[in-house]
């Protein structure tokens, strides 16, 4: 893939000497889609407005990027709020808001020049200009506790005096859990000023190396001050609620009901944009719906499940309606323990934290999941293409010679967990311990799913049968639950409302810093609730056990990585360690990246934006809207195009 020189050229621009990147938009750099064969629908040439249509199944709970730090919240403001660098279709980075930009020999301190660009209404309306000050306004209200920001462990350690901002807000004067006190500060003395209308200054809190690519994330995106500081939290909480300045506006957000996206006219790169309105229509069925529509014509996109996927391709009315989502390494998905269980007592959750301190009990779950069987569900054809060691996927980023850093120092011997014997004698042994400690066996192993993901119950149904067949039922029990469709994420993951269950995460910016996020908190901050959080070790296990040594030796390993700037080799090899050392104590289990779906899609995937962070992969500016469901031929066609 092609991480290795966009990364290269990051760093280099971190450590070096004043460097001015500038360009402006315009120009297309999509690459070779085949639409002699079929053509265009709406649009321009043809006088009509290109609609694009599609079902979708979880709702938003809400639109406000400044303080949710969810994908299915984001996908609308990623569409319509620009950021200061964005990329382009091959994953290159390239101007956005920001024209132009320069760093300080010690790369502290960054100046940013913006172009002319506007604030619209939900109506498409011209309300103001943006400027360097929406950037900070848009900071302050992150920074600020009653808004309840989840991205704003992203600013701490790296915007000057950001955590002492927050922090000294929360404890005004008073200590936190380790006894530090925080005084409160002016927000003059965070590390963000406007130096007149088009000139935005970011002062780190030191030298960053990833801090250009984290610009394409949620937490740098602006708004409108005037309009954050009249609706406080209920910014965006309505289409009415905010303001757009991006690709697109939002005249309509009705949940559970629809989003209409409608071109934003306005917007500085609108020759990029080909689609002229976009149909969200909820349907908690879509999965099963969203096939029939395709054939009748009625949505350009949906899924097609791995239950009729086969029919699909072997039928000459509906083989040529198939192709398959963009490859991409921005998500890593993992099957995660939670160590703090909240759930009803029918699953015996007391027994389950037990069982779960112990590493013995862990390492035979870990053991005996062969990853294989729940991601061939999606792909039956070439599941292991697909299959991950660790958490950090390959060709995410690469050091300063060039290697993958996942075939850097322990990342090196992280090889395939499943072991059939090893988890066998890891479950004998753990059956003494526990047996010990009062532990009751079948131990209750409560693993919920989203019913709108599609595949998702039959994946969990596929670890249940296998890993029971494994172990034993006299061991272990495995429940598979559904939750509910909308809010999955805050009632049940994050509510340790699940004992064991697959989970995600997708990368905020291009260093394996980022992949230490759900796992590595310090005291104070929000974010993952897998259990073991820094604050909550006494909490969630035993203090002194062998359990707890070794999630402390994840920390500071961590800790240690976050301290080296300079050295990429050895910060990379600082955090291999870490990573390594959260694998071979089974807190988590690696499962796979995103395994390309299979759908049927009126859009050439290889023409819009990609990198493997931040919001690009979620933007459908530069992609057009084919007449035709595009064919698994011109998706190949258009992937080799795209290669080269």
């Amino acid at each position: 893939m092609k991480k290795r020189r966009l990364v290269a050229s990051m760093l280099c621009a971190v450590l070096t000497a004043s460097v001015v990147l500038s360009g402006c938009g315009g120009g297309k750099t999509g690459g070779g889609s085949t639409q002699s064969t079929g053509g265009e629908s709406g649009g321009a040439e043809s006088g009509k407005p290109a609609v694009y249509t599609r079902l979708y199944g979880a709702e938003a709970a809400t639109l406000n990027y400044l303080v949710s730090s969810s994908e299915v919240d984001n996908r609308l403001p990623a569409n319509t709020i620009d950021t200061l660098v964005e990329y382009d279709n091959k994953g290159q980075i390239k101007p956005g808001l920001a024209t132009e930009w320069t760093h300080d020999e010690a790369a502290l301190t960054w100046t940013f020049k913006l172009r002319e660009a506007k604030w619209v209404d939900n109506t498409g309306a011209e309300v103001a200009d943006v400027t360097a000050q929406d950037f900070v306004d848009a900071m302050k209200y992150e920074l600020t506790p009653e808004y309840e920001s989840a991205n704003v462990q992203n600013l701490f350690g790296v915007i000057a005096n950001a955590e002492e901002y927050y922090n000294g807000l929360v404890y005004n004067g008073g200590a936190d859990e380790d006894g530090n006190v925080w005084e409160p500060i002016d927000f003059s003395e965070v590390g963000v000023k406007a130096d007149g209308e088009h000139t935005l200054v970011y002062t780190l809190a030191e030298e960053v190396p990833y801090f250009l690519s984290s610009l394409a994330y949620v937490v740098y995106m602006p708004a409108y001050g005037p309009q954050l500081e009249e609706l406080g939290k209920e910014f965006g909480t309505g289409a009415d609620k905010m303001y757009y300045n991006g690709a697109f506006y939002l005249e309509e957000f009705s949940p559970q009901e629809r989003h209409v996206l409608k071109k934003n006219l306005l917007n500085y790169d609108a020759d990029m944009v080909y689609i002229d309105e976009m149909q969200r229509v909820y349907n908690a069925e879509y999965n099963t719906i969203g096939p029939e529509m395709i054939k009748r014509g009625e949505v350009d996109y949906a899924e097609i499940p791995a239950d009729i996927l086969d029919d699909w391709l072997s039928s000459e009315d509906t083989k040529n309606l198939i192709s398959r989502e963009r490859p991409k390494t921005s998500y890593s998905y993992f099957y995660a323990f939670n160590f703090n269980p909240q759930f009803d007592a029918q699953y015996e959750p007391d027994n389950w934290k037990k069982a779960i301190n112990n590493e013995n009990f862990r390492k035979s779950l870990s053991a005996g999941l062969n990853k294989t069987n729940p991601v061939a569900v999606t792909e039956s054809n070439t599941p292991d293409d697909f299959i991950i060691n660790s958490i950090t996927p390959g060709d995410f980023t690469f050091n300063a010679d060039g290697a993958d850093y996942t075939t850097v120092g322990d990342m090196a011997s992280l090889g395939q967990t499943f072991d059939e014997a090893k988890a066998k004698e890891y479950r004998d042994l753990a059956k003494t311990e526990l047996a010990a400690e009062g532990v009751t066996f079948p131990v209750k192993v409560l693993m919920p799913y989203n019913p709108s993901e599609l595949n998702w119950d039959k994946e969990c149904q596929i670890v249940e049968q296998q890993i029971e067949a494994l172990l034993g039922t006299d061991y272990i029990d495995i429940i598979v639950e559904a939750g509910p469709a909308d809010g999955f994420l805050t009632e049940v993951r994050r509510s340790g409302k699940f004992a064991f269950m697959k989970c995600n995460w997708g990368a905020d910016y291009a260093d394996p810093e980022t992949w230490t996020d759900p796992f590595y908190q310090k005291k104070g901050e929000s974010g993952y609730e897998l259990g073991y959080k820094y604050g909550n070790i006494a909490k969630t296990i035993e203090e002194g056990t062998p359990a707890a040594e070794a999630a402390l030796e994840y920390f500071t390993l961590v800790e240690e990585a976050k301290e080296i700037k300079l050295d990429i080799n050895a910060r990379y090899e600082a955090f291999a360690k870490a990573e390594a050392s959260l694998i071979n104590h089974a807190f988590v289990i690696p499962s796979s990246i995103t395994v390309s779906r299979y759908v049927a899609d009126k859009l050439d995937v290889f023409e819009g934006q990609y990198a493997p962070f931040g919001v690009s992969n979620l933007r459908y500016k530069g992609q057009k809207i084919n007449d035709h469901y595009i064919s698994m031929d011109e998706y190949k066609a258009n992937q080799e195009a795209n290669n080269k």
